[in-house]
């Protein structure tokens, strides 16, 4: 089977553009994190998120959201199809024939997969165009600056935890360190 690495990469170097597109994977984002985020030039944005097995699937939809402001609690699905989300599109991708069409909620699109083990190729095949949750764009629900700050700070982190997979690394305590002024 497919590692969901495998699956992700082969997905956004056969569908996204890299030079039009800001395409970020386990992207913790609003209340959730995002498989994959796709921010297009005009600040259209798209979440797709990956399902590789029905129960996983089915746990999508029981995920919640906490209101800090009222301590209303909401469905995942509930808050994203009523448009009360930071992205403009949502889809699945799933393994071909894994959920039948009409279980998968009206507003998100599906994307399934072939994987052939033999070839190592992967094919994807549209089923359902994601329906627009809104028309504001990414830029404006969120702050740009402080975006590309989290994406700088996200780098370096994960340059440390990968080099640190390869020797040991000592750092001092953050809360230790003095603010530069």
């Amino acid at each position: 089977m497919i590692k969901i690495e495998e699956l992700i990469h082969a997905y956004i170097h056969s569908h996204c553009d890299f030079e039009k597109e800001i395409v970020l994977t386990n992207y913790f984002q609003a209340d959730w994190e995002a498989d994959i985020l796709i921010i297009d030039s005009d600040g259209g944005s798209h979440e797709i998120e990956i399902k590789l097995s029905k129960s996983d699937f089915k746990n999508d939809f029981k995920k919640s959201y906490l209101n800090k402001d009222t301590g209303e609690k909401f469905l995942k699905h509930d808050k994203i199809s009523c448009g009360d989300y930071m992205c403009n599109a949502f889809s699945f991708l799933l393994p071909m024939g894994m959920v039948d069409a009409v279980l998968i909620p009206e507003h998100c699109g599906i994307i399934e997969f072939y994987h052939n083990v033999d070839t190592w190729e992967t094919e994807f095949y549209l089923i359902r165009n994601p329906k627009p949750l809104h028309e504001d764009s990414y830029w404006k629900l969120n702050d740009k600056d402080l975006f590309i700050r989290k994406m700088a700070l996200n780098l370096l982190q994960r340059k440390m935890e990968i080099k640190g997979k390869h020797e040991e690394l000592i750092f001092k305590n953050p809360f230790e360190i003095k603010k530069l002024k």
